[in-house]
C-alpha cells in the first residue's frame, strides 16, 4: 500500500492512493519486458506496446496500436477534454530501451525488482517510469470521473532509442491526423530534482535540444601491401582526420533557453557576471557554479565525438578505404556552422555525410505553459528551484515538432541525494525510488488536470 501521504490533497483533487500503488506495479511489469533496442531494427516492442493498450482500454480509453515494421509497436489515444476550444496536449514516452548486460549489474537489468523501496532495471529513468506514472494517472482519473480541462494525445512510441523511423518519425509522417490541435508536448528528461550541494534541490525542465548530426568518414586511398610505402593510405588519412574533430574546441554559443538558466543559476548562487561581455569565457563561471555547472556546460557548444571505426581486414593489408562514424550534435541555430567546420577538419582526402539528422529544438521559458510546469513541481517541493535547461541530447519531440508541436522535457521525480540521475541513463544499476515515482504521479496529475 503506497504511503498515507498520497492521495487526493485536502481540497480533494488528486489521484487516488490506487494509482501510487499501480506506478510501481506498472514501472515494475513493464521493465520485465525486454525491449531491447539494439538499432538496425533489431527491437519488438510489441509486448509493452501490448500491456500499455490493454490496461488504457481496462479504463475506457480506446487505444489505437500503430506499426511501420511488425513487432514495432506504438500505442496512441485521446482523451477529450472539457474545454473545446482549448489545443490539445501531447504526452509521449518511448517503449524501448538500450541493451544491458546482466553480468554487471547488481539485480538482473530485465527483473523489475523492488528492492528496499526502490525499483531497478533498465528503463527505470529512461523512460517506462515515465510510461508507468502517465498510465497509473490517466486510469486514475477514469476511477475518479476527471477530466483534464484539454484534449490529452498519449502516445507510447517505438525505436526512440535508434532512429524513430518505428516510431514518432512512423507517426508523424503516416498518422499526423492523430495528434490534431496538438501545439505543445511534454516527455522524458526534466523536472528532475538534481542535487548540486546540500540543501539545494534544483528542478530542471528542458526548454530545447541539440540537434542531431550523426556522420559517417570515408577515406580513400591505394591498396596494397602492408610492407611497402604507401602515401595514399587509407588508414591514415582517416586517423588524422578523426584526430582533429576529436580534439576541435567549438566556440561557445548561448541560447536563449541556456542564457536563461545561466541567469537562473547565477542568481540563485548570488554571481554577478555579464554572459555578454565581449570574449566571455564560461570556464570561470562553471568553476564558480561547481557541480550545477553540469546543467549547461554540454551545451554552451556543438560537439563532434568519433565513436565507431572501421578499416581493414588483416594485418599486413593496406586497406583502399577507411571508414568512422562521429556523434555530432548542433546548437540551435548551429548546423551552418558545424557543417563549415567538418569540411575544414576532414580535409580534401575525406568524404563526410550525415548518417542521421534531426533538428535543433527550442521552446519558450516565458511562456504560459512553463510558468505552469513549474508551478506543478513547486506544488509539491515548495523548496526546490525550478529552472529551464537544453539537453545535450535528443529526443522524440524532434520528430513531433514537424507537426508543429513545442516539446518540453517534463518527467518529474524527486530524487534523494547521491542518486545520480544522469548516470542512470544507459548505464549500469538503472533504477528509481518509490518516492520519486509517487512524487511524479502528483505532479503529472496535477498539471495535465490543469494545463
Amino acid at each position: 500500500m503506497a504511503d498515507q501521504q498520497y492521495g487526493p490533497d485536502p481540497s480533494g483533487h488528486g489521484p487516488d492512493v490506487s494509482a501510487f500503488d499501480e506506478v510501481v506495479t506498472h514501472t515494475s511489469a513493464l521493465i520485465r519486458l525486454d525491449t531491447s533496442n539494439r538499432g538496425g531494427g533489431d527491437c519488438r516492442e510489441r509486448p509493452a506496446a501490448e500491456y500499455v493498450a490493454e490496461r488504457l482500454a481496462d479504463a475506457g480509453i480506446e487505444p489505437t496500436l500503430l506499426e511501420r515494421t511488425p513487432g514495432r509497436t506504438n500505442v496512441v489515444a485521446r482523451i477529450p477534454g472539457t474545454d473545446p476550444s482549448a489545443p490539445a496536449l501531447l504526452v509521449h514516452g518511448h517503449l524501448d530501451v538500450v541493451p544491458a548486460e546482466p553480468a554487471d549489474w547488481t539485480v538482473h537489468p530485465f527483473s523489475g525488482e523492488i528492492r528496499d523501496g526502490v525499483v531497478w532495471g533498465r528503463g527505470a529513468v529512461d523512460m517506462k517510469n515515465m510510461d508507468a506514472m502517465v498510465l497509473s494517472v490517466v486510469r486514475a482519473w477514469a476511477r475518479q470521473g476527471v477530466r483534464p480541462r484539454r484534449d490529452i494525445v498519449l502516445a507510447y512510441t517505438a525505436d526512440e532509442e535508434d532512429s524513430a523511423v518505428d516510431g514518432s518519425d512512423f507517426l508523424a509522417d503516416r498518422h499526423a491526423a492523430l495528434f490534431d490541435g496538438c501545439t505543445e508536448g511534454i516527455s522524458e528528461s526534466g523536472a528532475f530534482s538534481f542535487h548540486p550541494d546540500p540543501g539545494t534541490r534544483l528542478y530542471p525542465i528542458g526548454a530545447g535540444e541539440r540537434g542531431t548530426a550523426w556522420l559517417k568518414l570515408t577515406a580513400h586511398g591505394r591498396a596494397g601491401h602492408g610492407s611497402k610505402v604507401n602515401h595514399d593510405n587509407a588508414v591514415t588519412r582517416l586517423a588524422c582526420a578523426v584526430a582533429r574533430i576529436g580534439g576541435h574546441r567549438w566556440p561557445v554559443r548561448l541560447t536563449p533557453t541556456v542564457r536563461a538558466a545561466l541567469a537562473e543559476l547565477t542568481r540563485l548562487y548570488g554571481i554577478d557576471v555579464d554572459v555578454d561581455a565581449p570574449g566571455f569565457d564560461p570556464d570561470p563561471l562553471l568553476d564558480k557554479l561547481g557541480p550545477a555547472a553540469a546543467l549547461v556546460e554540454p551545451t554552451l557548444r556543438n560537439s563532434a565525438n568519433p565513436t565507431m571505426l572501421d578499416a581493414g581486414y588483416k594485418v599486413n593489408v593496406i586497406p583502399g578505404q577507411a571508414v568512422a562514424y562521429i556523434d555530432g550534435r548542433t546548437l540551435p541555430g548551429g548546423e551552418e556552422e558545424f557543417a563549415a567546420t567538418m569540411d575544414e577538419l576532414t580535409g580534401p582526402d575525406v568524404e563526410w555525410e550525415f548518417h542521421h539528422r534531426e533538428v535543433a529544438l527550442e521552446a519558450p521559458v516565458d511562456s504560459p505553459t512553463f510558468a505552469k510546469l513549474r508551478a506543478a513541481v513547486e506544488r509539491f517541493d515548495p523548496e526546490g528551484h525550478v529552472l529551464p535547461f537544453s539537453m545535450s541530447g535528443g529526443t522524440d519531440a524532434k520528430q513531433f515538432s514537424r507537426l508543429g508541436i513545442t516539446g518540453y522535457g517534463f518527467s518529474p521525480l524527486k530524487l534523494p541525494p547521491g542518486l545520480d540521475y544522469g548516470a542512470m541513463f544507459h548505464g549500469v544499476d538503472e533504477r528509481v525510488p518509490v518516492e520519486a515515482l509517487h512524487f511524479g504521479v502528483r505532479v503529472l496529475d496535477h498539471y495535465l488536470r490543469t494545463a
